[in-house]
């Protein structure tokens, strides 16, 4: 964007904001009428892309302190915006612009006359932002405040929206579509295959505008899962707890297990198997593009809260049977270590 675009163009008056706006209110008027005039709510209206333009191009220079600094500086000078008056600032007005500008350009005390510029070129090229400048190589700008004017507005990149999509079990395990209302807008978003509960899906180009010609931002959506009562993901994995009687750990069994799709599988589990193994049924998991993971199923004795006559005394039996093993008679040693 060029000095010109800048004198030429109003952009208080393209985000409807008064000239003492502050960033609050020039950011909610920007977010507002990009909401309205967005590409994707407007599919091949061309006026409402340029429309779309001119909001981020507006927002680029007013959001940026320093940019709408030199911008209302320049636009004054041109008596496109607050003037300056031509008298002193001794009068009790706005500064002069002779002022202001008098002592800064010409040699030997001449003083810089604008009544003598014809037109805005002939304003810009005073200052080098039309003409050569010295050594003869071209300026794009007049320097203020360690800037330029002229210079392009530099592209800037739209800011991500974020945002929270919940899905039950199955959805999460199986992928889904769902629609989401982001900042007015209606959006379809596929989630893929075995998301996890907190898990984050980036969609790029998505989010807010971009300004200046820069890249639009991204929409960042974090998944939460409804918990399943018995089952659990692990990456491509599905994961369970398989209650089982101390008799089957220490004499092992086949034991059958359910599966999320409503079938079941056998599971053997080998003799002396402790609480805490993980036993894995293949195929039985998350399926993907790029195949499909495996149930893995974590075996949890469970200790009886009652016992029968009977089965204590088949306890008491199998305790005497077994008393000189003892399974914790490292844990002296190691302690020691």
């Amino acid at each position: 964007m060029t000095g010109q675009d800048w004198l030429e163009k109003d952009f208080y008056a393209t985000l409807g904001v008064a000239r003492d706006a502050d960033a609050d209110a020039i950011k909610k008027a920007y977010r507002k009428l990009a909401r309205t005039w967005h590409p994707d709510r407007n599919p091949g209206d061309a006026a409402a892309e340029a429309k779309f333009k001119d909001i981020g191009e507006a927002y680029a220079v007013l959001s940026d302190p320093e940019q709408r600094k030199q911008y209302d500086a320049l636009r004054a000078m041109a008596g496109g915006g607050p003037r300056f008056t031509s008298g002193s600032a001794g009068t009790g007005g706005t500064a002069g612009f002779e002022d202001l500008f008098g002592g800064m350009f010409g040699a030997g005390g001449t003083r810089f006359d604008p009544k003598s510029a014809e037109s805005v070129e002939d304003l810009l090229r005073m200052f080098g932002g039309a003409g050569a400048g010295a050594g003869g190589r071209r300026r794009t700008g007049f320097g203020f405040g360690g800037s330029q004017f002229g210079g392009a507005v530099p592209p800037r990149r739209g800011s991500d929206v974020v945002t929270s999509a919940r899905l039950p079990f199955r959805s999460a395990v199986e992928g889904a579509t769902v629609q989401l209302t982001v900042d007015g807008r209606t959006m379809t978003v596929r989630i893929p295959p075995g998301v996890h509960d907190g898990q984050k899906i980036r969609l790029r180009g998505k989010g807010e505008a971009g300004s200046g010609g820069g890249e639009p931002g991204d929409l960042v959506v974090t998944v939460h899962v409804d918990p399943h009562p018995v089952f659990g993901i692990s990456g491509n994995n599905l994961t369970m707890t398989l209650p089982v009687t101390f008799a089957e750990a220490a004499l092992g069994a086949t034991i059958t297990v359910p599966t999320l799709d409503g079938s079941t599988v056998r599971l053997k589990v080998p003799a002396g198997t402790p609480s805490g193994r993980t036993l894995r049924v293949k195929n039985r998991g998350v399926r993907t593009a790029k195949g499909t993971g495996d149930l893995l199923v974590t075996v949890q004795v469970v200790v009886p809260q009652r016992l029968s006559g009977e089965a204590k005394e088949a306890v008491e039996r199998f305790r005497a049977a077994t008393a000189g093993e003892d399974p914790r008679a490292h844990l002296e040693e190691q302690a020691r270590a």
